[in-house]
């Protein structure tokens, strides 16, 4: 089973402006972590995210052209600021690896099962 862990940082779930870049120990700690998936043979990919000024958003509406957003986004209450993509064998297995995670107070890990082709085979 494949899942993403998504981690939305404190600091982007409320207003004012981008964190500053990760602290020397932090980035050292996450490394560990990091290491250890590996190490498990669990991480398929994983990556942090640009904060949301430097991104853009496409939108969708039936019938229309999509209209393109640069960021920041003022409507956004969490973004997200990088994910993991893990496999293993159930879903307690991910949270578990999720619950490990050196994160910082306030942060958040959301942890989402990936669809499967056999999912939609009838």
């Amino acid at each position: 089973m494949r899942f993403m862990m998504l981690m939305i940082p404190a600091v982007y779930q409320g207003p004012g402006e981008s964190p500053a870049a990760p602290t020397p120990e932090a980035i050292a700690e996450m490394s560990v972590y990091n290491e250890a998936l590996v190490k498990a043979g669990i991480l398929l990919a994983g990556d942090g995210l640009h904060p949301p000024e430097k991104g853009a958003r496409v939108k969708f509406a039936a019938g229309r052209k999509p209209v393109i957003s640069d960021g920041p986004f003022s409507e956004a209450k969490e973004v997200l600021g990088g994910f993991w993509m893990i496999q293993v064998r159930s879903k307690d297995e991910a949270v578990e690896w999720a619950r490990r995670c050196p994160a910082g107070d306030g942060d958040v890990i959301e942890v989402r099962q990936v669809f499967e082709p056999a999912d939609f085979e009838s």
